[in-house]
């Protein structure tokens, strides 16, 4: 982790209330929030879900271990059943499109996470669940990548749905041109009637902590990847809670990865990073 190694230019700290939160402070904000995963008051809009496993549903054994759940902030990323997957250079052998950039994005994202706010956490790494883990329910952030071939069942869409709506904050990541409509196709099935919402700098998620100036990110080689940056609002109304961020065009767990491999230029690495910390922050204070 060498800076002068990686040519590591240092983001400059930003004041905000990511700073207030300690251990304690995080771990009841997300009981408070969650605890009542399975009850069946109606959500927004009269939107209603219950947390009820999917009997159909296919795991992968896979090989890992989760953080056990404390007061301590957990990375979460969610994993799928891929309509297709190959043989490939990713972790287990196996092109799964949600385990894309897993385990060195969390584990360099949460090592900055640790650095440059007072977050207590599970720092180096991150957890992994479906959405049919009741365990998603006691954490309130949680990041989704590759949503091009993503084909939530319809209970794993209600599980998101009632996780949304009780307070969890998703991240989406790493899907490019004609994957955007299967996004927007499985989100009117995970949130029927809400509409994609583009956000623009202005939008408090991106001064949560850093304050972000400029959306536009270059990508390096791919001049026709322009971001564009989807939300999904409480009750459909964007003056209220932005439930879901969407970085369309993007991979900022690519920049992640990355990171201490010289691949992508430091200057979008940092702003990947600082969008990962605001994502963060925003989701814990709101």
């Amino acid at each position: 982790m060498s800076r002068a190694r990686r040519g590591w230019r240092t983001v400059a700290r930003a004041g905000a209330a990511g700073v207030l939160l300690s251990a304690l402070g995080a771990g009841l904000f997300a009981a408070g929030r969650l605890e009542r995963a399975a009850d069946d008051r109606p959500g927004p809009r009269g939107l209603t879900a219950t947390f009820r496993p999917d009997p159909n549903a296919v795991e992968f054994p896979l090989d890992y271990d989760n953080y056990a759940y404390s007061d301590r902030f957990t990375f979460a990323r969610i994993r799928f059943e891929p309509p297709h997957y190959r043989r490939g250079p990713f972790y287990w052998g196996l092109d799964l499109k949600w385990n894309h950039d897993y385990p060195w994005g969390e584990q360099n994202f949460t090592r900055i996470l640790g650095e440059y706010t007072s977050l207590t956490l599970n720092e180096g790494g991150g957890n992994i669940h479906s959405l049919n883990e009741a365990a998603l329910f006691k954490l309130p952030f949680a990041y989704l990548c590759e949503v091009g071939y993503w084909e939530p069942s319809d209970q794993e869409a209600e599980n998101l749905r009632a996780w949304l709506l009780k307070g969890g904050f998703l991240v989406v990541d790493d899907f490019v041109l004609d994957h955007l409509e299967n996004f927007l196709f499985q989100m009117e099935r995970v949130l029927p009637g809400y509409d994609a919402v583009k956000l623009d700098v202005s939008h408090p998620v991106f001064d949560s902590f850093f304050h972000i100036e400029t959306l536009d990110f270059h990508h390096v080689g791919r001049p026709d990847l322009v971001p564009v940056y989807y939300g999904f609002f409480e009750d459909n109304d964007p003056a209220k809670r932005l439930m879901v961020v969407a970085n369309y065009n993007h991979d900022i767990g690519d920049y992640w990865e990355w990171s201490g491999n010289d691949y992508w230029p430091v200057d979008l690495t940092n702003e990947a990073f600082k969008l990962g910390v605001n994502y963060v922050i925003y989701g814990m204070i709101h």
